[in-house]
C-alpha cells in the first residue's frame, strides 16, 4: 500500500501525521517506509539539538520509529523544492527518481508513505511537477492534512477539487486540534468532508514512547489505528444556544 501525504498548506503538520501513521501501522505489524522526496530549509549539516532545523525523516524517525525514513533531496533555502535547488544550484529533483524508490521500497513494506513539501501544487522539482502529479503516477490515495480554524473550508475545498479533478481519492486528516477548541472549530467538523484523524495540537512534542502509544487513538482504522469519526465530532459538538438562553 502507498499514500501521499500532501496538506492545504505549509505548516498544517504533515511530518507529524506522517509519523502518527507510521507509528500506528508499525504497531500494528506493519513494515512501513516513509520516503520524503524533497527536504527544504535545513542545511546539510546542522546540530540536532536546533529548534526548527531538525529534516522531517528524522522526526518520523525519531517519533515513530519505522523500519525506513529517507530523503531523497536536500535544498538548504526554505523554498519550494523546485525554487530552492535552483536557488543553490543542484539539480532538481526527477519524479521518475521519486517513483522508482517508492516501487523498490513496497518490496520490503508493507506501506510506503510519501511526504510532500508544501500543499498540492507546489513545484517539485523537474519539469515542475507536483505531488498530484505523483499521486497520479503512484495510483494512490492522497492524505490531506488540513488545519482546524478558520479557512480551513475554502482551502480543503480547493485541494479535493484538485484532486478530484485528476482522479485522486482524498483523506482529510485534521493536524492539530486545539486543547480548548472555540466555536469556529467545533462548526468546521459538521462542514469538512469525513476525517479519517484528529491529532492532538502540541502531539510532536510528546515523547517518542507516548506518542507510539497514542498514535492509533488519532487515526481511523483505515489507517491502523481505532478514531471515531462520528464519535468525535459528536462529543464536539456545538451547543444549541437557544436551549441554553430558555428560562428554566
Amino acid at each position: 500500500m502507498r499514500i501521499v501525504v500532501t496538506g492545504t498548506d505549509t505548516g498544517v503538520g504533515k511530518t507529524i501525521v506522517t509519523a502518527a501513521i507510521a507509528a500506528a501501522a508499525t504497531a500494528a505489524g506493519v513494515r512501513v517506509a516513509v520516503i520524503k522526496p524533497a527536504q527544504t530549509g535545513v542545511p546539510d549539516a546542522y546540530p540536532l539539538d536546533t529548534p526548527g532545523e531538525e529534516p522531517d525523516a528524522t522526526t518520523v524517525a525519531r517519533l515513530a520509529r519505522p523500519a525506513t525514513a529517507r530523503t531523497l533531496a536536500n535544498f538548504p533555502d526554505p523554498l519550494a523544492p523546485l525554487t530552492a535547488a535552483a536557488v543553490s544550484g543542484r539539480p532538481p529533483l526527477r519524479m521518475a527518481t521519486v517513483v522508482e524508490a517508492v516501487r523498490q521500497a513496497e518490496g520490503a513494506h508493507g506501506l510506503v508513505l510519501v511526504e510532500g513539501a508544501g500543499g498540492l501544487l507546489v513545484p517539485m522539482g523537474e519539469s515542475s511537477w507536483t505531488v498530484a502529479d505523483l499521486a497520479v503516477a503512484l495510483e494512490c490515495p492522497a492524505l490531506v492534512v488540513v488545519r482546524a480554524g478558520l479557512g480551513t473550508l475554502n482551502h480543503t475545498a480547493l485541494t479535493r477539487e484538485a484532486c478530484d479533478h485528476r482522479g485522486i481519492a482524498t483523506m482529510p486528516v485534521i493536524g492539530a486540534w486545539p486543547a480548548e477548541p472555540e466555536l469556529v472549530h467545533r462548526t468546521n467538523l459538521h462542514d469538512l468532508p469525513e476525517l479519517v484523524g484528529v491529532l492532538p495540537e502540541g502531539a510532536g512534542g510528546l515523547s517518542a514512547t507516548r506518542f507510539r502509544g497514542s498514535a492509533p487513538a488519532w487515526l481511523a482504522p483505515v489507517l491502523y489505528g481505532v478514531f471515531d469519526p462520528a464519535a468525535f465530532t459528536s462529543a464536539a459538538a456545538v451547543p444549541d444556544r437557544r436551549r441554553a438562553d430558555r428560562p428554566a
